[in-house]
């Protein structure tokens, strides 16, 4: 019922920044909170930001400092500003959506840091 879309991943060098973006369309009628959640290569999926509907954010440990989660409601998307990426930042980093209960996930953009 609610599609999310991911863009903005890509290959970067260690050091570098990208900005991922997250747009959910279809039925949308209140989404309570976004986050983005990371999965390295053979490994499982964690969380790396959420962001309420209100503005509240949590980070995990190893991207506090570096990344930045924001939302902007009357465009239904979320956004992911990394800076200073590691080459563990590697993997393919998924958007989430909570609406009325009910979890969305995205189709994951892949983000690439060269050492």
């Amino acid at each position: 019922q609610v599609q999310l879309v991911e863009s903005g991943g890509g290959l970067v060098q260690a050091g570098g920044s990208l900005r991922l973006s997250c747009t959910a369309s279809g039925s949308i009628l209140s989404i309570d909170t976004m986050g983005w959640y990371h999965q390295a290569p053979g490994k499982q999926r964690e969380s790396v930001a959420i962001i309420t509907m209100f503005g509240s954010t949590n980070y995990a440990d190893s991207v506090k400092g570096r990344f930045t989660i924001s939302r902007d409601n009357a465009k239904n998307t979320v956004y992911l500003q990394m800076s200073s990426l590691k080459p563990e930042d590697t993997g393919v980093y998924y958007c989430n959506a909570i609406q009325r209960r009910s979890n969305y996930w995205g189709q994951g953009t892949q983000v690439t840091v060269s050492s």
